[in-house]
């Protein structure tokens, strides 16, 4: 075995190892990656040809973690790993991101990189660390490929930017964006924070860059160890250069032409560029009559790809030279907006944000802790009680097709907006909330879209936003070679397809809540950014403003149909009394005040929240969790329910599971021979008074004749002392005892206790 380590240190000491040649050598490149105990397998396959047709770059990646590798069961009945969850769909979409841009744009042999996690003690994250490991694996490979990559996640904690942070350290960021680059070029950024401002992501970028120079430059190393550095051969597409020539010459002024137009409408101005399209290919084909059918479908698609570098070239200069976009728009411009609350009865939030031909319908739906979401991921185990699901339908771009499952890209919008609204959220909020934006149009940003709709729905719902949040995408346009190059607010579809940049931006009036950004460009420098930041703020405050002009700041009550929910603490040690054996006392409560009733421990208290469709329900139920956790104190007078009844008195349940005994001589202030002559049975409700509580056994001794009226001339019975134990005198011999054994035992089951505290040994549920 040919094996070669390679190690890197982050900027605060410790070390990532890339090792390979020693397992899955079948593979066109493999790497094992190793922080700590977190350790990836990367590997790549490509395919030696192109699929007869493809016209694209045929990349697939998938980041799986293995349950084993943090010594955990999956759940489920299967117990074994199946479809990607949501963390691991996003983190694959991460590294595609940055590699997809580097393989040659004539390359479209079929890749597959799969990283798998197969060990992790839950210190480190291995998501930042999926992109330098299959980069790593390109670089131990002869496919194609343009440079070495690395991600690292940047967050900031007190301050200080710091790389690769552990998950404890990630408790006290408030920053976190993931940066894919090359050695010179950033290329991917996607990430959260608390409304930091635009300097501060531009000085995170810095950190990051600073830290993926030198992976990248191992990378380099490594494959020229290897001698990977010579990449294999391929030809995956036959061109014809003078039909290109041709399809330019031809094309590229009526291309011009339409961009120049600014023509508003998407449908007009696609019939208008397919028709320039069909019209140049049915005068090839006339003046081609020699070819056959199949030769001409050749050409055809041939003409496709050139007529897509003219669109774009047309569209780009149309912008730079003359700064006018494709809808007629200065470069700066944002699209009408109209928004509008409650278009659903229902809903307990609901609302439309159009601008231009982007439009989110977005429903808000408030719910109890039962309905939080259960995270069970490899690393990750806990709750989730704001939610935000993202559908992207077929017919809001006008295609003829069927909707099938969820898909990636809506995972990764729909994600981008959780990210970009969950911070206004607030901590004391007691519901759990969820959005579901439907996009019903589409031309750019649909989601950016949602962030917009979302804010108005939660808004509309009477959630109590710590600020309202807007959005807007980005674009660039910018030649190689050149100085020249405009930034584009608020792009369209083919902004966004045809550009170098797709920068998305959320945030409220005092900073960034979230972003991602995909750079197809070389050489985007700092200077460029930050002009992006900024034109990006300056149109989310122009979209924050219109969104307000709708409604300006959250209902302040909530609809009729939106469950009500009061929250309360209560000591630790009465978890147990509220949720009673097997849940018993919780489920009869709910029950009996139709509330649902959750409890938990967090912080050393007991939790407690009640909701209800009404009132009412929420104030039996609230009435019966304070009866149990009570504390009876002396002096007070309880309505109590008689529990048992005994010769000497009878038991009193004063609270919930608390009882005390009511002496036979504390009912009334005459003399009763039986509990019974005082006309009390089992069942019946009684004022009583709490007169002293045990100081060693805790129970307690209660009256009820105190409540009444003392008779005139009543005189209080002497108690006969207890007699002390020299007082006793000689004990009589063992034998003699015995022969009265048997009779003081039946006469001890019947006599009357003495006092209180013989009658306190009969209670025993306290």
């Amino acid at each position: 075995m040919n094996v070669i380590t390679k190690t890197v240190s982050l900027p605060d000491g410790r070390t990532i190892s890339i090792e390979t040649g020693k397992v899955a050598k079948q593979t066109d490149g493999s790497v094992v990656l190793r922080m700590g105990n977190t350790v990836l397998l990367a590997t790549v396959c490509a395919a030696k040809d192109a699929v007869p047709g493809t016209d694209f770059m045929p990349l697939q990646v998938d980041y799986k973690e293995q349950y084993a590798a943090a010594g955990r069961f999956p759940g489920g009945f299967t117990k074994r790993e199946g479809k990607s969850g949501d963390n691991e769909i996003l983190t694959s979409r991460l590294v595609d991101r940055v590699l997809r841009p580097l393989f040659p744009s004539n390359y479209h042999a079929e890749v597959y990189v799969q990283i798998m996690l197969l060990s992790a003690d839950g210190v480190d994250q291995p998501d930042a660390l999926a992109g330098f490991a299959a980069s790593a694996a390109m670089a131990c490979s002869d496919i194609p490929f343009e440079c070495p990559i690395s991600e690292v996640r940047v967050a900031r904690i007190n301050g200080e930017y710091v790389i690769n942070p552990t998950f404890e350290q990630m408790k006290e960021a408030d920053m976190d964006i993931m940066v894919g680059a090359s050695a010179e070029n950033i290329m991917m950024v996607e990430g959260e924070m608390k409304e930091v401002s635009e300097q501060d992501m531009i000085g995170a970028l810095k950190a990051a860059m600073a830290a993926i120079k030198p992976m990248c430059e191992l990378q380099t190393e490594l494959s020229k160890e290897l001698g990977t550095d010579v990449k294999r051969e391929y030809c995956h597409e036959i061109n014809d250069e003078e039909l290109r020539k041709q399809i330019r010459k031809e094309t590229y002024d009526k291309c011009y032409a339409i961009a120049e137009a600014g023509d508003h409408d998407k449908k007009s101005r696609e019939e208008a560029f397919d028709k320039i399209l069909s019209d140049f290919q049915e005068a090839y084909d006339a003046a081609h009559t020699e070819l056959t059918p199949e030769e001409l479908d050749e050409k055809h698609a041939e003409m496709v790809r050139y007529y897509a570098d003219v669109m774009r070239d047309s569209m780009r200069r149309c912008i730079l030279d003359e700064g006018k976009r494709l809808d007629g728009r200065k470069t700066t411009d944002i699209r009408p907006i109209w928004c509008e609350v409650s278009p659903l009865p229902m809903p307990h939030g609901s609302s439309i944000f159009t601008r231009g031909e982007t439009q989110s319908l977005t429903t808000c739906t408030l719910g109890t802790k039962m309905d939080e979401k259960l995270v069970d991921d490899v690393l990750e185990k806990g709750y989730q009680r704001f939610l935000l699901h993202y559908n992207f339908p077929p017919f809001c771009t006008g295609e003829a097709k069927a909707q099938r499952g969820v898909g990636r890209r809506e995972i990764g919008h729909g994600h981008l907006a959780w990210r970009g609204l969950k911070g206004q959220i607030p901590e004391d909020f007691p519901y759990t909330v969820r959005l579901v934006s439907q996009i019903l149009e589409s031309n750019g940003s649909s989601s950016m879209a949602t962030v917009c709709a979302g804010t108005l729905a939660l808004m509309d719902a009477g959630v109590p936003m710590k600020a309202p949040v807007s959005g807007i995408a980005m674009g660039l346009i910018k030649n190689p070679g050149e100085e020249k190059y405009a930034v584009l607010s608020d792009i369209l579809g083919d902004e966004d397809h045809l550009g170098d940049m797709d920068f998305k931006t959320t945030g409220t009036r005092n900073g960034l809540t979230a972003t991602q950004m995909d750079i197809k460009c070389d050489g985007l420098s700092f200077e460029i950014l930050e002009k992006a930041l900024m034109q990006a703020k300056a149109g989310r405050e122009h979209i924050l403003n219109c969104m307000l002009e709708t409604i300006s700041e959250p209902r302040a009550e909530m609809k009729p149909q939106v469950p009500r929910i009061i929250q309360i603490e209560i000591p630790k040690e009465f978890i147990g009394a509220v949720i009673g054996p097997g849940g018993k006392i919780i489920q009869q409560m709910q029950e009996d005040t139709g509330a649902t009733i959750t409890i938990e421990e967090t912080d050393g208290k007991g939790h407690v929240q009640v909701s209800a469709p009404n009132k009412d329900s929420i104030d039996a139920a609230l009435a019966k969790i304070k009866a149990i956790v009570a504390v009876p104190e002396v002096g007070e007078v309880y309505e109590g329910t008689v529990r048992s009844i005994m010769p000497y008195g009878c038991f009193v349940e004063i609270l919930p599971g608390k009882d005390g005994l009511l002496h036979i001589s504390e009912i009334d202030w005459k003399r009763l021979e039986t509990v019974e002559e005082a006309g009390i049975k089992e069942g019946d409700k009684i004022k009583v008074k709490l007169m002293e509580i045990d100081p060693k056994t805790g129970k307690y001794k209660l009256s009820h004749r105190i409540l009444l009226p003392k008779p005139e001339g009543y005189v209080e019975r002497e108690r006969r002392p207890r007699g002390e134990r020299g007082d006793r005198g000689e004990r009589r011999p063992r034998g003699e005892r015995g022969e009265r054994r048997d009779g003081r035992r039946e006469n001890r089951e019947h006599r009357e206790p003495k006092d209180f505290n013989d009658s306190l040994d009969h209670n025993n549920d306290i």
